[in-house]
């Protein structure tokens, strides 16, 4: 059906729009997408979030991805509060686009031209707890500042309430939290109005980093090694040289697999309902692995779909992170999606809040121990946060220095002033950031919804003012 519909578009001359792949599609493929963003994010921002339609429309749909921008606000989001799914009509003579909340997981996009028929068949873990998204204890931070009230240190209330200023840290940034803590204290917590500390947003490529501890608890499971080759079920056919991709290239993006101009952009499985097995695992070599850094989504979804095959069992598989990992330390509020065929998308698809990145930072500055139980291998900090063999350019073209990469952290070195040089964070879309800074003791983390293609939140500078803050 769909390919009906696209070849009618060509053949009525509707005009293709090139993606930043570098790809044409048809106005009936961005109407799918259009749809499909727009279905995700009210469905997430929904029954993840629990936000209001005004609250959606001013965070989730402005400032957006530009090639579906436009489409978007032309789109109706019809939300189904009992059956917890949200549809969006895009185009005649094909179903609505769907995204379906299920527990745990979030809200999953169904593949363009299905139905609700499909809804039952989607996979989902089992025996989990049930958690309450809904209340947030604090723990296990023993002290803590009142919310949106002072931290009895005038300097980082200043530099707190300069991130939610319009221009001090960036002329477009738009931040929603800000929380700044130690191992036994929450020293700063703030959120924008109509925010709380169990309101969760996207983490876009945050996620990457919280893929990569799960890839830390599998391997302390000994599921996997990091120098493992071999580990894409997809790729292991007998002469594939792809099976020389070790799981750790994967982590420090350098694959050597083609991911287009841009490997950031992978609309089909973000927007258009795609599977992970067929958009990530379908590229050939392009250079060999090892030898070039790029950043690339596909690495970090084939990083986790190494770990996908060492399970026999899909629901046991989608157990795993919440079981080894997320609960454990008290990550509740944390939802992971998937595809429809129940892969994790950690690439960019986790919604979170600001106290639960604060636990994965914390987890990781106690060298991942929590409760007196080791939940990632001992050193994962330390491997996490030492450079990659291959490096991104680390200078801008205005000679501005740029973080360097570890196995999907970003690393703030010697290159940056007033930066420990051993702080390294998460970093994501719209400004989203969870800093770790092993020689303060010190965990940074700040939430927004910059808009695409203007200046947004300058972490470099808030992290320096942080610092220069609690040194005062």
């Amino acid at each position: 059906m769909l390919i009906r519909v696209l070849s009618l578009a060509a053949l009525l001359g509707v005009a293709p729009a090139v993606t930043a792949q570098g790809q044409e599609e048809t106005d009936a493929t961005l109407r799918a997408y259009a749809a499909g963003y727009k279905a995700s994010f009210t469905c997430s921002a929904t029954f993840n979030a629990a936000k209001a339609p005004d609250q959606i429309e001013a965070d989730e749909f402005y400032g957006i991805y530009p090639l579906v921008a436009e489409i978007v606000p032309t789109l109706n989001a019809v939300v189904d509060t009992a059956n917890k799914r949200v549809s969006v009509d895009y185009l005649d003579g094909m179903p609505p686009r769907i995204s379906q909340w299920r527990p745990h997981l979030g809200c999953v996009q169904l593949p363009v031209g299905a139905t609700t028929e499909i809804v039952d068949a989607l996979p989902v873990p089992e025996g989990l707890p049930e958690v309450d998204a809904r209340s947030d204890s604090g723990a296990p931070w023993a002290m803590r500042v009142p919310v949106n009230g002072p931290s009895g240190n005038s300097a980082l209330d200043r530099a707190v309430a300069r991130a939610f200023e319009e221009g001090p840290y960036g002329a477009a940034a738009n931040t929603s939290a800000v929380l700044v803590a130690t191992p036994t204290a929450i020293l700063a917590e703030r959120y924008k109005p109509g925010f709380t500390p169990t309101t969760s947003q996207r983490t876009w490529s945050v996620a990457k980093s919280i893929a990569a501890s799960v890839v830390g608890a599998a391997v302390h499971k000994g599921l996997i090694g990091v120098t493992d080759t071999g580990v894409i079920p997809e790729y292991n056919l007998a002469h594939d040289p792809r099976r020389a991709i070790r799981l750790e290239n994967f982590l420090h993006m350098a694959s050597g697999l083609d991911s287009n101009v841009a490997g950031n952009r992978t609309d089909r499985l973000y927007m258009g309902g795609g599977l992970v097995t067929d958009t990530a695992t379908e590229n050939a070599l392009e250079v060999a692995p090892g030898s070039r850094w790029k950043y690339a989504n596909n690495d970090t979804l084939l990083a986790v779909r190494a770990v996908a095959g060492r399970f026999d069992s899909k629901t046991d598989y989608l157990a795993f992170p919440f079981e080894a990992l997320l609960y454990k330390i008290g990550m509740t509020h944390t939802k992971l999606e998937t595809d429809w065929d129940g892969d994790f998308i950690l690439s960019s698809q986790v919604w979170t809040t600001a106290r639960d990145l604060a636990r994965l930072g914390l987890l990781h500055l106690k060298d991942g121990v929590w409760n007196g139980e080791r939940i990632l291998p001992a050193g994962w900090g330390d491997y996490v946060r030492t450079h990659a063999p291959v490096q991104p350019p680390r200078a801008g073209r205005d000679g501005s220095p740029r973080p360097g990469y570890g196995a999907q952290w970003w690393l703030y070195d010697d290159k940056f002033d007033g930066i420990p040089s051993d702080t390294y964070a998460a970093r994501g879309n719209r400004g989203q950031s969870l800093v770790v800074i092993p020689s303060k003791n010190l965990i940074i983390v700040r939430r927004g919804y910059d808009p695409a293609g203007r200046q947004g939140f300058q972490l470099h500078d808030f992290i320096r003012d942080v610092v220069a803050a609690l040194e005062e």
